[in-house]
């Protein structure tokens, strides 16, 4: 299992968990961090699909960046084509297109100017690009049975997860909503609204239509009928909570990044918000993330015990330890780690990217999912041809 952490998080349990523990099954995590996210996803995504194993996922759980990629994979799976080793011809046109298109689009920018100079709020901006670019008019009934797509954003009232998916919605405090027909783009613009620029999101229901469920302490107006929330990494950077008190085996791919020390640090209200919320981020992060590797170290039969891999943009493929492979293209010096470390640097915003940035995001994604995958789940997994975007590797 995965070296990386040495402690376990303390567990939160709910009023809804299961108490026999966790279900046989996958579930893929996918983390926030804007557009540098949703590519280095993208790639580790495509790596599963070329090893055939997104039919055997049970959830994909995601937050932030991380919900643009799952939202696109979500509304796609039906056009796929899996074929009898579970490999989808059609990844690249359904999946990898429409990621690239909006890649190269800036909405942050002129989302928060939108909304502060013209009617909506900047999220309503957020959500009507990624209608115009990404999801148009369908809802999160358009969505496969399965795996189960759970997209995550933090109810600002109740301090807790709001959790999108298509047989409900839910706040394990507030209520849930069956069936519902929201926006496929509401959902992942409030799941990534990062603040302060592009949060909050505000969610209207009808009176009635928020369901009572056991444990709801706030089962009543105004939580049930005008839902305010922000960016899902906010209350679970990695999207690990919905997936790690289901599944025994959890894939976690993790695009966050590392705070830099700052010795002077902004006194100006905006950006000294910012460094506070990164601080928070860092701090829930590392958190989660010792959960996590603390579960990957549990005996079997323990209850917290999990099986799976983590692997992080800012992973050192060296650290995972691989016996030697003749002609394996992910190896320290196909992916040398003073250039994948470069990529991880690369700023969480919704702002657009060159092309060949996007292509190396792509790689080092596919890369370090292959490595992980490799180490941690199945040594035997077919060789890879090389990168997807084989003249630029992540160089």
């Amino acid at each position: 299992m995965p070296t990386e952490g040495s402690a376990t998080a303390p567990v939160e349990r709910l009023p809804t968990d299961r108490d026999e523990g966790p279900a046989p099954g996958t579930a893929l995590c996918l983390s926030g961090g804007g557009y540098r996210a949703m590519l280095f996803h993208l790639g580790a995504v495509w790596r599963l699909n070329d090893v055939g194993l997104l039919p055997r996922l049970e959830r994909v759980s995601s937050v932030s960046g991380g919900s643009i990629t799952a939202g696109v994979l979500g509304l796609g799976w039906a056009r796929l084509r899996f074929d009898s080793m579970g490999v989808a011809a059609a990844f690249p046109e359904e999946v990898v297109k429409p990621i690239r298109r909006l890649a190269g689009t800036t909405i942050d920018q002129w989302s928060v100017l939108g909304g502060v100079l013209g009617p909506g709020s900047v999220s309503d901006r957020v959500a009507g690009a990624y209608r115009k670019y990404l999801f148009g008019e369908a809802t999160l009934q358009a969505l496969p049975d399965r795996p189960r797509f759970v997209i995550n954003a933090t109810n600002v009232q109740s301090g807790a997860l709001w959790r999108f998916s298509k047989p409900h919605m839910a706040d394990w405090r507030v209520g849930r909503v069956e069936r519902p027909a929201i926006p496929l783009a509401v959902a992942v613009a409030a799941s990534s609204a990062f603040p302060p620029f592009l949060s909050p999101a505000h969610l209207d229901l009808e009176p009635g239509q928020c369901q009572p469920q056991p444990g709801n302490d706030l089962h009543r107006p105004p939580f049930t009928t005008e839902v305010v929330l922000t960016d899902g990494g906010v209350y679970d950077n990695l999207g690990l909570e919905t997936a790690w008190k289901r599944y025994k085996t959890i894939l976690v791919s993790d695009a966050g990044g590392q705070m830099a020390p700052e010795p002077d640090p902004p006194a100006d209200w905006a950006r000294h918000s910012k460094r506070i919320l990164d601080l928070i981020d860092g701090q829930v992060r590392s958190l989660r993330k010792r959960q996590l590797i603390g579960s990957f170290r549990q005996p079997a039969g323990n209850r917290d015990a999990r099986e799976g891999t983590y692997w992080g943009i800012r992973s050192n493929v060296a650290d995972y330890g691989l016996p030697a492979i003749p002609n394996y293209p992910f190896d320290s010096r196909g992916c040398p780690f003073e250039k994948t470390l470069a990529l991880a640097e690369t700023p969480t915003r919704l702002k657009a990217l060159d092309a060949p940035t996007q292509e190396r995001l792509i790689n080092w994604g596919y890369a370090i999912c292959d490595v992980a995958l490799r180490r941690h789940v199945d040594p035997g997994l077919p060789a890879p041809r090389g990168f997807p975007y084989a003249s630029l590797g992540v160089n």
